[in-house]
């Protein structure tokens, strides 16, 4: 069962909300971010990126860099930039792209729920990522950015959500990358009870992005438990912020691949190597994009190809052999490429869905990339799968859009 409790969220007053709001800290270098924010001392970057602060080129895990984030989410307290609501409220976030609008709520998950498997991973963590996260949540004592969850349809729940959105958001904007973003506050006291009655009935939650962040924040959450000799499973740091979406309205993006060369192989016999486990057609100049699962499109040589996997060559009875990751990696990386560790290969590089299929061609035909690979885009089923069946999806296979903006609200530890 998922516990979540409300809490008294710090966000900016509406007429700053804008300048405030920014992408999550992950999806840009510090440069970009120095740029986003120049001009705008209001930039929530100031806090997540504090490195753009310091002269450029500043290592961004100094300890004055993680300092500066704190002095500077003081200052922003300071100014009423950001104001801490006066009671415990859940909230709605809903962010609209390509005319398409999921609806998620904004609540305190449970750290213990995380400690025990109650909310479901599908990757692996780097503990360096986790450390310079757990390093921002301390120094803060706040869980500045959201992380990102999805949970199993529930009629009820959307009711309420369906019934709040009628209302005048609170927050209407939208940001300079063409998304939407619509924030409410549910403060009714009946309300705010039937949520948590509601999510007490759902077995689990699912990480759909964000597995740093919630690593780092639950982690933190259980370190301030032990360090307190009166803890008593109460407290603030209990819970961390999430924004919990149905998993029906969530879409997962195709997550590509680029090769730097064929390992030592010439175009006619890479397509012939192909050949011996997928049906491969020549598709021509236009861009072809795969169909179906285990239809997979090629980028050679100026041309496009449909591969399509042979059947024996995958098991759609494991969560993991299903996955066009899977079959891509070992049948034509690994095997034909020698491309052995998606993680630490220089040879590889990935193109989230969101640059299009458009920036694999451009890749290959400016010669830095040799070949470009597209997959079918992975389901919340397929994600789900994995994550009940404790397994852990290959790096690099899920890209959601739209990212949640930052800024909107904070959680504070105490």
């Amino acid at each position: 069962m998922a516990t979540i409790k409300p809490f008294k969220g710090v966000r900016p007053p509406k007429q700053f909300v804008e300048q405030v709001a920014s992408r999550p800290y992950d999806v840009l270098s510090s440069e970009e971010a120095r740029q986003e924010a120049q001009g705008n001392e209001k930039s929530l970057y100031h806090i997540i990126k504090p490195e753009i602060d310091f002269p450029a080129g500043t290592d961004e895990h100094a300890p004055e860099v993680y300092e500066k984030a704190a002095e500077n989410f003081r200052m922003f307290q300071e100014k009423g930039w950001l104001v801490q609501d006066e009671k415990e409220n859940y909230y709605v976030y809903a962010q609209t792209m390509d005319g398409r609008t999921q609806y998620g709520l904004v609540v305190g998950s449970y750290v213990d729920d995380y400690m025990k498997g109650n909310i479901k991973k599908h990757e692996l963590t780097r503990r360096d990522k986790e450390e310079d996260r757990m390093k921002h949540v301390r120094i803060n004592n706040a869980n500045v950015e959201p992380v990102f969850f999805a949970y199993p349809d529930n009629p009820a729940l959307d009711a309420i959500v369906a019934e709040t959105v009628k209302q005048t958001p609170e927050y209407d904007f939208v940001s300079s990358d063409n998304i939407g973003h619509r924030f409410w506050v549910i403060s009714d006291e009946a309300k705010i009870a039937e949520i948590t009655k509601l999510f007490a009935e759902i077995p689990y939650l699912y990480i759909a992005d964000g597995h740093h962040r919630s690593a780092a924040a639950a982690l933190v959450g259980a370190e301030k438990a032990a360090q307190n000799p009166n803890h008593t499973g109460k407290e603030e740091y209990n819970y961390f912020m999430a924004v919990c979406f149905p998993a029906e309205q969530l879409k997962i993006m195709d997550y590509n691949r680029v090769v730097r060369d064929l390992n030592g192989l010439s175009e006619a016999e890479f397509l012939n190597r192909l050949k011996e486990n997928f049906t491969v057609e020549e598709k021509g100049e236009t861009i072809y994009r795969p169909e179906h699962l285990h239809n997979f499109s090629l980028y050679l040589g100026g041309k496009w190809y449909s591969l399509d996997a042979k059947p024996g060559t995958y098991d759609d009875n494991d969560p993991i052999g299903v996955l066009d990751v899977t079959i891509s990696s070992n049948l034509i990386l690994d095997n034909i490429l020698g491309i052995k560790d998606l993680r630490s290969d220089k040879r590889v590089d990935f193109v989230g869905g969101l640059r299009g299929l458009g920036e694999l061609k451009r890749r290959v035909d400016s010669g830095e990339m040799a070949a470009a690979l597209a997959l079918y885009p992975v389901s919340m089923k397929q994600l789900i799968d994995i994550a009940d069946t404790g397994n852990i999806m290959p790096p690099k296979t899920t890209w959601f859009e739209p990212k949640l903006r930052s800024g909107l609200v904070i959680h504070k530890l105490s």
